[in-house]
């Protein structure tokens, strides 16, 4: 199946979060596919060197990023690990081989217990960072309040210097190595400010830039990280041991790495579920928030399918294990996410491209300031020297890339909790495009099961009897027509003697006494029971698409049923909210056309097109781009696989638990709710929104002290303070996406007996 992902592009320069880089690690043996953590790796940018730094190595076939859980997949010859490992660390990054990590679960751990490792690194960082700044003020203030002399000069210069080591060595290690390649990033433009500021003799500001520059990274990673972590977290859902059935009966807490498929597993109330099965044993609702975005908690029996991370909130259920540790729902949920971090979407992509122009054309401009200011304005050289520093430091890109990666992690974040599962960020900015949407009738805008939807005794039938009698014939099928007349007509059931099935007719059975027929047009039609008042009956049904069986006793029809696939209760508003948008709903299926039409009236849809087969769907979606636009289609993920191929966005309904969709499609709705179709389309409306005001505000930001910085009075504090404000405006605004994140479906609605005409 095609999932359409596009091509990484690799440009663009900004610094990272806490660039720290810890000592590399012994040697381990490496052999083909090796995965590798890379713990200051946290945005594009940088994963953009890496790139660039592996592109001369020979015997690399692929690379594999997960910016998420801060990882490199290389798959390269042996011979090529050496290299490879040798040129990383002299790009100023440290790769920790990961061993024996092969499973979704165990990689998807891994990456949330690095965030853990993060946060241990950034507290030891928190207190080098503090003496840093102290020593920048202790040199500030030598500089205004000690006295005249070499002396205290010095010492100021050694308390600067030893803030500048202690905040700025990272930056330092990234710049350098990224200048020996003849590559500016953001560590080299600090680098060459900071370095030229203390040797004009402004090391007291040097300091002072590089402690400041360095603590707001660190405020910066730490909001970066929520974005990231907000899926992350999910996996904490989940528990890491299970009360497992042994085999002599008794009950033993098991860590759920260790449970195999077809174990059994009690969970009480309130608590959470460790693994995927179906009950076995007891009732209760479960609270399914975190995998399927539902507010609701749903009812479960047993032959009822559940999640890991779910909640049991009423009732003990025992379940049968279905999915391994690593291969449960919420694990892939969050692996396929990761996944989509990879992904640029179309701003990033011009973002990332702009920038990799941008630094190198500011950098020439600080030159040609250094160099012309003394003639055209009059400045001293010093002076000159000085405006061409502060324009490296406001000119530093970090705003302006790592401006689109957190919103558009943010805006994954935001749908996943949603159980809007979205495969990239290619597809969560395009999806706003979307002028058209089919919809596959069966199961996305139907339940995709029959009902009894209507039935009625005839010729003066007694209506209790007439229920009896239909309910114990039909309770002894197995067809699905009948077990919907059998669930509609809940009550009472007599025994059935003599029963037996006719083929592509119905049932026949005897029930106190009585010889009846349950069975189809066709059978009744053959017994010559069908007169004009009851084939007016049947015709009005068949009309709406409906599927009609009657009870027959001799020489008379007792009653008729009417089965249908009825639509969800959330369709109608699903149609409306696409209307609303201005996207235009289609209906598509293989039914018959009398059977899409009165399902389409039912659900708002004006274009019903039916009887169409698989390659009917692909004409259709191909019409409606030409007629349309970008059209999206909306399917099960099995039978309309080619369809949600063809279309620009593919959304599979039913996600949860179902690989096929899993795979097909490029959005995946994990509880069937046709509405998350729409607020897609308004999440990504809504993000990208948040990525152009992103850009307008680094971009404004940067442009306003820049002039400041060639015709005013700006200094290195304030170019520090522009520069890193940029940066956490741009983060906070895109976390604004991960508000209201949470689910606010309507309630549940409940059942309805089937209308009972007279």
């Amino acid at each position: 199946m095609d999932t359409k992902t596009l091509p990484q592009e690799e440009t663009g320069s900004c610094g990272s979060p806490a660039c720290a880089a810890p000592a590399a690690p012994q040697a381990a043996p490496l052999t083909a596919g090796q995965r590798f953590r890379i713990a200051t790796m946290d945005c594009s940018a940088e994963e953009a060197e890496i790139r660039r730094a592996l592109e001369p190595i020979a015997g690399i076939r692929s690379l594999n990023f997960q910016l998420g859980a801060r990882t490199l997949g290389i798959d390269a010859a042996d011979e090529a690990f050496p290299l490879a490992l040798e040129a990383i660390r002299k790009a100023g990054f440290a790769p920790e081989p990961i061993i024996s990590k092969d499973t979704v679960e165990s990689q998807t751990r891994e990456g949330h217990s690095d965030v853990h490792d993060h946060d241990h690194d950034i507290g030891r960082g928190v207190a080098r960072l503090a003496m840093a700044l102290g020593m920048a003020v202790a040199a500030e203030a030598t500089e205004f309040f000690a006295p005249e002399g070499l002396v205290w000069k010095l010492i100021g210069m050694a308390l600067a210097a030893v803030a500048i080591w202690l905040a700025g060595l990272d930056v330092y290690k990234k710049g350098v190595a990224a200048l020996l390649r003849g590559k500016l990033n953001i560590n080299a433009l600090m680098s060459v400010a900071v370095t030229g500021a203390f040797v004009i003799g402004q090391w007291p500001e040097a300091a002072m830039v590089m402690a400041l520059y360095a603590i707001a990274e660190l405020i910066e990673a730490r909001a970066v990280d929520r974005a990231r972590n907000a899926i992350k977290g999910l996996l904490a859902l989940a528990p890491e041991e299970a009360l497992v059935q042994a085999a002599d009966g008794s009950w033993k807490l098991t860590p759920v790495v260790d449970v195999p498929l077809e174990a059994i597993v009690r969970i009480k109330p309130g608590e959470r579920l460790p693994l995927d099965g179906v009950i076995t044993k007891g009732t209760g609702a479960v609270n399914q928030a975190p995998v399927t975005g539902e507010s609701i908690p749903v009812d479960k029996a047993p032959g009822d399918q559940v999640f890991a991370g779910t909640i049991n909130e009423t009732g003990e259920l025992e379940f049968r294990v279905t999915a391994a540790a690593g291969n449960t729902t919420l694990a892939r949920i969050i692996h396929a996410v990761e996944q989509a971090q990879g992904t640029r979407a179309p701003t990033q992509r011009f973002v990332d491209r702009f920038a990799a122009i941008y630094t190198p054309a500011v950098f020439v401009l600080a030159i040609a300031v250094a160099v012309l200011t003394p003639f055209l304005l009059e400045l001293t050289w010093l002076e000159a020297l000085y405006k061409a520093l502060v324009l490296l430091v406001i000119a530093c890109p970090c705003a302006l890339v790592i401006s689109t990666p957190v919103t558009v992690v943010s805006g994954l974040a935001a749908g996943a909790r949603r159980g809007i599962l979205i495969k990239g960020g290619v597809y969560l900015e395009s999806a706003r495009n979307l002028k058209a949407v089919a919809l596959d009738k069966t199961g996305t805008i139907t339940e995709g099961k029959p009902k009894l939807v209507e039935w009625r005794t005839w010729a003066g039938a007694e209506d209790a009897s007439t229920k009896l009698l239909a309910a114990s014939l039909s309770s002894r099928s197995d067809h699905p027509v009948s077990q919907a007349i059998a669930a509609g007509l809940d009550g009472e059931r007599a025994e059935v003697e003599d029963f037996a099935a006719l083929p592509g007719r119905g049932v026949t059975g005897v029930v106190n006494g009585k010889s009846l027929l349950l069975g189809n047009h066709r059978a009744v039609h053959e017994r010559g029971l069908c007169g004009p008042e009851v084939e007016a009956e049947l015709s009005k049904h068949e009309q709406e698409g409906r599927t009609v069986t009657l009870l027959a006793q001799d020489d008379q029809v007792l009653a008729i049923f009417a089965v249908a696939d009825t639509i969800k209760e959330t369709s109608r508003q699903a149609i409306a909210d696409l209307k609303t948008l201005g996207v235009v709903p289609v209906m598509l299926t293989g039914d018959n056309m009398a059977t899409a039409k009165a399902i389409a009236a039912q659900a708002g849809i004006e274009d019903a097109r039916g009887d169409l087969l698989p390659e009917a769907k692909l004409e259709a979606i191909t019409a409606m781009r030409q007629r349309y636009g970008a059209t999206g289609m909306t399917g099960d993920g099995i039978n309309d696989a080619p369809a949600l191929a063809q279309a620009d966005i593919g959304f599979a309904m039913g996600g949860a638990g179902t690989d096929i969709a899993m795979e097909a499609a490029d959005v995946i709705i994990m509880n069937d709710n046709l509405q998350r179709v729409a607020e897609t389309v308004r999440l990504s409306r809504r993000t990208h929104g948040v990525l152009w005001q992103n850009i307008s505000l680094a971009l404004g930001i940067k442009a306003v002290f820049l002039v400041l910085a060639v015709f005013g009075s700006a200094t290195m504090w304030m170019a520090v303070f522009a520069d890193m404000g940029a940066s956490l405006l741009v983060v906070g605004n895109g976390l604004r996406l991960l508000r209201g994140a949470k689910d606010s479906s309507p309630a549940a609605p409940s059942r309805k007996e089937p209308v009972h005409a007279h």
